[in-house]
């Protein structure tokens, strides 16, 4: 295992810089007393960069951005760049340039957090999502025909192809046996109405599913999985799904696990560079003040060095959030905390051992 990485960092817009300098804090302190190192680079990509020098992602720094062996992400989005501009620019273009076809999302309640779902407790929610990330109707194919006028066709087509479902589908097999809890793979679709793509995604599912007998597998509708996410949360171990399913599904997860503050997640390329990041937004109202919650960005970090390799290091990490939510935070709301962004980052960072 290599002792030593090379880190992009992109610490984003509003209040993402904030969040990515206690991850950072976090990742160094695990790093010495884990006995590997992290040396980061720092990119200025976001929306100021954009307003400033009216660039987005110059190939120059995509290129950079393949040597690396990973991607520190904050949140992307500024209130004077139209929506989507950033989003496609940096997000899918990174996430398609670098073909990182995983979106793994874990969905999980730490103690003292609160969810919405009456008499659920951590022991009920605690599965995680593996998305498909390079296909779909993300990809962008379809167009428009006699736009403007009364007669206007809006064609959106979903990309589905065998080689992109089976992979995704072999990433998510392997992460419900090693997860070691109930190895158990829900595949979340709709074959009732979307025949074509999700008869291509059945089968595909049913044929890898023999080559691992010690999995589980079962079935839902998009629709149930989000009702029963909220009623039977506990029934769910790792769940595969498609692009724009798996977009949606992953934001009720959030919800259900405390909020935006406490969900991150990582765009994987199990061959390549992968990216990691919280899922929450930029936040721009709360830029500067300090006050921000910064453990959705520091459990990303944790997410980030475990897919490189040191599983001690992010599970102390994780643990080491579990300390300070148990001991130290009133509300994951900004300002509502009990302390602020870099006390928080300075708690974690303590824990660690």
């Amino acid at each position: 295992m290599s002792s030593s990485y090379n880190i992009a960092v992109i610490a984003g817009d509003g209040t993402g810089p904030e969040v990515i300098r206690e991850g950072r804090k976090v990742l160094d302190t695990a790093a010495s007393k884990f006995g590997f190192s992290l040396n980061c680079v720092d990119y200025d990509l976001g929306g100021d960069r954009y307003l400033r020098t009216g660039e987005i992602l110059p190939d120059s720094v995509l290129k950079e951005l393949k040597t690396f062996n990973g991607i520190y992400l904050g949140a992307i989005g500024h209130p004077d760049v139209t929506p989507g501009t950033l989003e496609k620019g940096i997000l899918l273009r990174l996430r398609f340039e670098l073909d990182q076809y995983v979106n793994l999302r874990p969905v999980k309640l730490y103690p003292n957090v609160e969810t919405p779902i009456k008499n659920k407790g951590p022991n009920d929610i605690d599965f995680v999502v593996v998305r498909e990330n390079t296909e779909g109707f993300y990809v962008g194919s379809g167009g428009f025909f006699k736009k403007g006028t009364p007669d206007e066709v809006a064609i959106q087509e979903s990309i589905n192809t065998r080689k992109g479902i089976e992979r995704l589908l072999r990433y998510a097999f392997d992460t419900a046996r090693e997860r070691g809890k109930r190895k158990k793979l829900t595949l979340c679709g709709k074959t009732n109405v979307l025949t074509y793509a999700w008869d291509l995604w059945m089968r595909t599912f049913q044929e890898i599913a023999r080559e691992y007998p010690d999995v589980q597998t079962d079935y839902a509708h998009v629709d149930a999985i989000c009702m029963w996410f909220v009623k039977n949360p506990e029934w769910f171990d790792v769940i595969a799904t498609d692009n724009i399913f798996g977009d949606i599904i992953t934001d009720l997860g959030a919800m259900i696990q405390g909020g935006m503050g406490i969900a991150a997640g990582g765009n994987i390329n199990p061959e390549g560079v992968s990216m990691f990041e919280p899922i929450g937004g930029s936040a721009p109202k709360y830029t500067g003040k300090n006050m921000i919650n910064p453990l959705a960005g520091i459990l990303a970090g944790a997410l980030m060095i475990e897919t490189l390799g040191q599983k001690a290091a992010a599970k102390s990490i994780e643990e080491a959030v579990v300390k300070t939510l148990t001991k130290n935070i009133k509300s994951l709301e900004a300002g509502k905390m009990g302390h602020s962004t870099s006390e928080i980052g300075d708690l974690v960072a303590g824990y660690i051992s």
